[in-house]
Formats: C-alpha cells, structure tokens, sequence
C-alpha cells in the first residue's frame, strides 16, 4: 500500500510542479465554494487524497461521468487552490511491480 502512494505522490507532485511553471500561480478560493463549483458544474466527487510536504493536503476531484478531473491542494489557512485539471480520467488500481521487476 505505501509503494502506490508514493508513486503516486510522486506523479501528482511532478504535475502539480509542471502546472504551476506553465500557467503561473494557482487559483484559490474557500474550500466550499471550489468543491460545490466542481460538483455542479462538472459532477467531479474527491476519489483520493494525500498529505503534500507539511503544507497542505492533495486531493484528486474526478467525474467517471464526464471524465474531468480536478487536482486541488488545502494550505493551513483553509483556502484550497486549483493546481491542474484535465479530461479522460480513468479510476485504475494497478499494482506496481514488485522491487526489482520491470514493469
């Protein structure tokens, strides 16, 4: 379990990194208004979340309806901000290979 998740953080670290270069600073709002804004208009539910470094917590919003997806990050003060979003989303469970197989 603990080698999926930080794969995973890895992954979604480097695409919040990649975000942030490529569009600037991120948008940030009170974490009711985000999460009733990407619930009604894109029908995107929180499917996972994880703690990123001491200063927040990562959450992944998606819709298997429409697709979208939506990584946020919560800083300390309560503010949640938008860090990437995108389409095709697709829930998987994959287990990685074992230490030392290929994968």
């Amino acid at each position: 379990m603990t080698q999926p998740l930080f794969a995973l953080s890895l992954g979604f670290g480097g695409v919040i990194l990649a975000t942030q270069i490529a569009f600037g600073a991120p948008q940030c709002d009170s974490r009711d208004r985000v999460t009733a804004l990407l619930a009604e208009r894109y029908g995107e539910s929180r499917q996972a979340l994880g703690l990123a470094g001491q200063a927040g917590v990562m959450e992944l919003y998606a819709s298997e309806a429409t697709g979208t997806w939506t990584i946020t990050l919560t800083l300390p003060d309560g503010r949640i901000c938008l860090m990437a979003s995108g389409s095709a989303y697709d829930g998987v469970a994959d287990k990685l290979p074992a230490r030392g197989e290929r994968a």
